[in-house]
């Protein structure tokens, strides 16, 4: 039954109008606000992602809760820090290099960044 069912990501915001402007402006996704006042994320081949509001009461996961594949991850994290993204930047056991990328086994390349409300999105080249 579930697998005739469309799914996406979802995840909160403290701040709807800085998020819009990060992703529309700073990662040049398209943006559109719905009538029940959450952000529709769309441009990403046929996937999309909503942010909702949550206020004072959100708390960013621990974790990546969102994944961007891209083709040349040197060329997307030089242009992304050109707009101030900041990526970053970890030890051991996942070393990352000066510009935030980790370089795993069989050249897997990942790096990571925050949106303005804290939640942890990653780059990963495709192999």
């Amino acid at each position: 039954m579930m697998n005739a069912a469309y799914s996406f990501n979802s995840f909160s915001s403290d701040n709807l109008k800085a998020s819009k402007e990060f992703y529309e402006t700073i990662l040049g996704l398209q943006v559109d606000e719905t009538d029940m006042g959450i952000l529709e994320i769309s441009g990403i081949g046929n996937h999309k992602f909503i942010i909702y509001p949550k206020g004072k009461d959100h708390q960013p996961a621990n974790f990546t809760v969102l994944n961007f594949e891209v083709q040349d991850i040197e060329q997307v994290v030089t242009h992304l820090i050109s707009k101030g993204v900041v990526f970053e930047k970890y030890g051991k056991p996942l070393k990352t290099d000066d510009k935030g990328i980790f370089r795993g086994k069989d050249n897997h390349k990942i790096a990571w960044f925050k949106d303005p409300s804290g939640n942890i999105l990653s780059i990963i080249e495709e192999r």
